[in-house]
């Protein structure tokens, strides 16, 4: 069964991009980013898709938006609600993860297994989207990298939702 996972690098006040772009370009967490999501489904929103300097190698994309699919290159499945993403979901047998941004986080937190959240060690006060806050006690929860010798620090954190 396919799991839906949540990947994001946020800031100490759940900071996550400004003026549709990334806060942080961090090589190394990039380089992560490809690695787990390459050969895998990545589902965003309309504004991340058009972030995105060219189609991402090796991903299939799914982008959850009101506007007409012709908007878009025709590899790119588009889907209007989250009914229609839970129709998808039971069509495709790889896991899905979840790249942005903040209305897509927030629609899918509450049904993610997985969050793997790179947390920077730094604010960005003038950010203008943010990772939706989480109950904390409904994961487990494990850091399976930490960087406090680059700038800036940062951790990456596996979130697992308890069953």
């Amino acid at each position: 069964m396919n799991k839906l996972i949540i990947i994001a690098a946020i800031g100490k006040n759940n900071e996550l991009g400004r003026g549709n772009d990334l806060i942080w370009h961090i090589k190394e967490d990039l380089k992560f980013f490809k690695s787990v999501t390459m050969n895998h489904h990545i589902l965003m929103g309309k504004n991340t898709f058009l972030s995105l300097p060219k189609l991402l190698l090796g991903r299939t994309h799914i982008v959850l938006t009101t506007k007409d699919e012709n908007t878009f290159p025709k590899e790119v499945i588009c889907i209007h609600s989250l009914d229609e993403f839970n129709l998808l979901k039971k069509q495709i047998d790889d896991d899905i993860y979840v790249i942005g941004g903040a209305y897509v986080y927030k629609e899918m937190i509450n049904y993610a297994d997985y969050m793997l959240l790179t947390l920077i060690d730094e604010e960005c006060l003038d950010a203008d989207v943010y990772f939706p806050k989480f109950k904390d006690e409904l994961y487990e929860k494990e850091v399976i990298a930490s960087y406090n010798d680059v700038t800036p620090k940062y951790k990456r954190m596996l979130y697992e939702r308890k069953k």
